[in-house]
């Protein structure tokens, strides 16, 4: 009996000493074996569409990484990238890849590898070329009409009506004077006339009086800073439309309409600039609103904006200087449960610079550096 239970005693040490390692090796063989989804949003050069077949730079990343660790996976395809962060929060994806900038509050609910692209924040205007296409006489028109020459004029018809009424009341009394009316119509236009004149050239008659004349040489040095002051405004409203509708960097946003996607961090920027940010789902959506001048510039990421440009943006718009904010993008996991892989993802990704592949995937959708 006791060689009996010994026996048994020994069995069941040596069960349970090879439990744990068959255990492991089946949850690492179901582990290779699981497939995982990506989430991913449509997003130029990122991401593209053709033929409902994926391609683009964070697409050819991805599936180079994933052959490389022998990762069985599929796409999901999200609207932006508030829903595409949301797939994650919800465990329906375990990768998010696209655009995906790496912030201080997204650390906080997830997990990123090390930056895929270094790249910011740059502004869409709309594209004013080389004055091709465009009209001196609408330019000319437009100026006339603008809301600075409007109100400049606002400005000389206040000026002039106080040296008129001065002139007016000195030199009615004034046989020889320039106003011949004691009366205050038609006096007040004669002397109006005078006002003006001297404001635009100089009057073809000088008043009489000579405390009116003292009041000619001072209505002349007003009226010649005036001028000068009001000629060099519209020569620099007019220079400042034709290269950019005003818009030449960041700075230049405040209260204007950009257009931005929504829950993207450039939207969080426009407000802080003192922009008025007009949200849409989608950015093409945002690239229409430019062309049909429902916005005045667009905030973006880069990369993308710069595609457009050169593509189907070509000759409607233009990106202006470098990125106004540096931004790094990075491959976004859940918060928990995750550690294993975005670790793998690191250790290739570094292979990936140090072997050149990185660089060909870069080179491929970026052009060569």
């Amino acid at each position: 009996m006791r060689l009996i239970t010994a026996l048994f005693a020994l069995l069941s040490l040596w069960i349970g000493g090879l439990t744990p390692s068959h255990a492991a090796a089946a949850s690492g063989a179901a582990e290779s074996a699981a497939r995982i989804t990506v989430a991913t949003r449509i997003l130029p050069p990122m991401v593209v569409e053709n033929g409902g077949k994926l391609s683009g730079f964070s697409i050819d990343l991805w599936d180079e990484i994933a052959a490389r660790l022998g990762l069985q996976f599929e796409y999901k395809v999200n609207p932006d990238v508030r829903a595409l962060l949301q797939s994650l929060r919800n465990n329906e994806a375990q990768v998010g890849i696209a655009a995906i900038s790496i912030t201080s509050a997204r650390t906080e609910e997830f997990d990123f590898s090390q930056p895929m692209l270094s790249a910011g924040l740059q502004i869409l205007v709309r594209h004013q070329g080389d004055g091709s296409g465009q009209s001196p006489l609408r330019d000319l028109l437009g100026l006339l009409f603008s809301w600075t020459s409007l109100t400049w004029l606002g400005i000389a018809v206040l000026m002039v009506i106080i040296p008129a009424h001065l002139v007016w009341w000195v030199e009615r009394k004034d046989p020889e004077g320039i106003v011949t009316s004691t009366r205050y119509f038609p006096g007040i236009f004669q002397a109006l006339y005078w006002a003006f004149a001297t404001l635009a050239t100089q009057a073809d008659s000088a008043p009489r009086h000579w405390v009116a004349r003292i009041i000619t040489v001072v209505w002349m040095f007003m009226a010649l800073v005036f001028v000068a002051l009001y000629t060099a405004q519209l020569a620099a409203t007019l220079t400042v439309a034709q290269i950019g509708g005003g818009i030449n960097g960041p700075e230049d946003l405040v209260g204007r309409r950009v257009g931005v996607t929504k829950g993207s961090t450039a939207a969080a920027t426009v407000e802080k600039l003192g922009a008025r940010a007009v949200e849409v789902a989608r950015i093409d959506e945002a690239f229409d609103a430019l062309e049909r001048k429902d916005v005045d510039a667009v905030v973006f990421d880069s990369p993308v904006l710069m595609y457009y440009a050169a593509n189907e943006g070509k000759g409607k718009a233009s990106v202006l200087g470098a990125p106004f904010i540096k931004e790094d993008y990075g491959i976004a996991f859940p918060r928990k449960g995750a550690d294993t892989l975005r670790n793998k993802v690191d250790t290739t990704l570094l292979k990936m610079r140090e072997d050149g592949s990185y660089q060909r995937i870069y080179d491929k959708w970026f052009g060569k550096k």
